[in-house]
């Protein structure tokens, strides 16, 4: 199952997170399956993001959209507080 990973320094987790769940429809749409929120146990300012896609296309479209349309805009992800460090990531096993 493919997983794109997105990590952030955010300026304030509650924003970030009204933010995050206003695009929970935009999610469901494109096919994400799973998601986990992660902040370091030293650091609230700073998120990673898994996010779970039935294929690689899907995570790739998705994080187009996410440059696009989120991450460019201040207004639509006001809590961003530098620039998004992704990867999309497989299982080395899981084609055996």
């Amino acid at each position: 199952m493919p997983t794109l990973r997105i990590e952030h320094p955010i300026t304030d987790y509650e924003t970030w997170r009204r933010t995050f769940n206003s695009f929970a429809t935009a999610r469901d749409r494109a096919g994400v399956q799973q998601h986990r929120i992660l902040c370091p146990v030293d650091d609230q300012r700073y998120v990673t993001v898994d996010l779970d896609f039935a294929t690689v296309a899907a995570a790739q479209q998705f994080l187009v959209f996410l440059r696009t349309t989120v991450w460019s805009n201040p207004d639509r992800a006001p809590a961003l507080a530098g620039t998004p460090q992704t990867r999309i990531l497989t299982s080395p096993d899981s084609d055996r």
